[in-house]
């Protein structure tokens, strides 16, 4: 099963060849492919590397992690798959998205055919409903 590594802090104009070298000199078997900029073209800075096995990642980690590569001090961990990492409560999404589990859609109104001018503004009627629903539910303290 492969191993897959984040490598981060690369500088943004990185010999490939170099960083290739680098990690073959640790292990045998380690594939690294860069993340580029989809407009520049350019390095974003970080990558994934891949390695066959955890004793070789383990030597990968500890040999490279903060090793000067272009003037800056490289960061190696384990990489965390995307679908298996699960947000923290009250964490965000990347995007401001909310988790779609916690997405319901009460009274949502999309598209209406008359306009009422006294219906409340349909992209706000959920809303609207579940305030309702509170003050309804609220008792008076005397």
């Amino acid at each position: 099963m492969s191993i897959r590594l984040y490598v981060g802090n690369l500088p943004q104009t990185f010999d490939a060849k170099e960083l290739e070298a680098l990690f073959s000199a640790v292990g045998e078997g380690v594939r690294f492919k860069a993340v580029n900029d989809r407009d520049t073209g350019a390095c974003r800075g970080f990558g994934f590397a891949n390695v066959e096995d955890q004793k070789t990642a383990e030597t990968v980690i500890e040999q490279l992690n903060g090793k000067d590569f272009g003037g800056n001090a490289m960061r190696i961990e384990i990489s965390e798959r995307k679908d298996s990492r699960s947000p923290a409560p009250g964490e965000r999404r990347p995007g401001g998205a909310a988790p779609t589990a916690a997405r319901k859609a009460v009274n949502k109104v999309v598209h209406a055919d008359n306009v009422d001018s006294e219906a409340p503004d349909p992209r706000w009627a959920g809303e609207l409903a579940k305030l309702k629903d509170l003050l309804a539910n609220q008792k008076a303290a005397v």
